[in-house]
């Protein structure tokens, strides 16, 4: 692992594929930065939101493809990015760069850099530690994997987003550690969810409890980032409870091929399955605490 130095290059023309929360984020840190940014999503609401924030709305995933240098993929799982490479194979040109902030599977995202790579484009993981609310503020880390030569050579983009980017080697290996990343920072949130729910059962405000734990040992990131929003059931959405539930999966999946033991992952599984059938998959994913408050609810049919 390591840290890599900035430099000050600025690349002529970027795109971007999936202006929602995350990918919404990223355009405007680059925007900020002076960066022209054109974009593309199914969604119109988030292509408008765009448009406002100073970032070129495009009609097409190809027009965005046609008109670019670098490109920033920021969709909901890998499967579809595979399905984007394959669609757009002709519009893409040699000495490209895709970067591809997609949270999916280590062995779709090496496809997908082999598929890139049969047209003359280079293809880096970028896997964002961190919510859309965090990438506005800057306070993410980039996990990095592909050639070091490519990583250099946008390393002014990815500037512009965090100071803070880790480079793990090959394709394959950023989104591996994002999946290490994700289980500790998930589970991070469940416990908390379950302490906050056990307290209130005993009696505790939980306001205080929350601020008392907060001086001790047991204190984390998580309570200062999710604690609030458990207590006072805010889940305006910063990173959606099911895009959690299906990083766990990969989790999962990926754990069973490297002969991994992660019991508590599969617990997890559950409890962000009934949070789900409860109604919060498209709420924050600190909505999970629901899943402890109504253990045996699910949502009406």
């Amino acid at each position: 692992v390591q840290s890599l130095p900035d430099r000050t290059m600025k690349t002529k023309s970027v795109g971007l594929i999936g202006v929602g929360l995350l990918g919404s984020a990223l355009a405007n840190r680059l925007i900020k930065d002076g960066v022209r940014v054109r974009g593309f999503d199914t969604n119109e609401v988030q292509l408008e939101a765009l448009s406002r924030s100073g970032g070129i709305a495009r009609d097409s995933a190809a027009e965005v493809v046609q008109n670019c240098d670098v490109l920033f993929l920021s969709l909901p799982s890998s499967d579809v990015v595979l399905s984007l490479v394959r669609q757009l194979r002709t519009h893409f040109k040699p000495s490209q760069i895709v970067v591809d902030t997609t949270t999916g599977d280590p062995q779709q995202m090496v496809a997908a850099c082999q598929s890139l790579a049969e047209l003359g484009v280079s293809y880096l993981e970028a896997t964002v530690a961190g919510s859309s609310a965090q990438v506005t503020a800057g306070q993410v880390a980039l996990f990095l994997g592909g050639d070091a030569e490519v990583v250099e050579s946008v390393k002014p983009l990815l500037s512009a987003i965090t100071s803070r980017h880790f480079w793990f080697g090959p394709v394959g290996t950023a989104s591996r550690f994002k999946l290490v990343h994700n289980l500790v920072l998930g589970l991070h949130r469940a416990v908390l969810a379950e302490g906050l729910v056990f307290a209130e059962s005993l009696g505790f405000d939980p306001n205080q409890v929350l601020e008392i734990l907060k001086q001790t040992p047991a204190a984390s990131r998580v309570m200062e980032i999710k604690g609030r929003r458990m207590v006072e059931g805010d889940y305006g959405i910063q990173a959606r409870l099911s895009q959690h539930l299906k990083d766990v999966r990969l989790i999962l999946a990926e754990a069973e091929r490297a002969g991994a033991n992660t019991p508590l992952s599969r617990i997890h599984q559950t409890i962000l399955e009934h949070a789900a059938e409860l109604g919060f998959g498209d709420a924050d994913n600190s909505a999970v605490i629901e899943a402890f408050r109504h253990p045996n609810d699910a949502e009406d049919s």
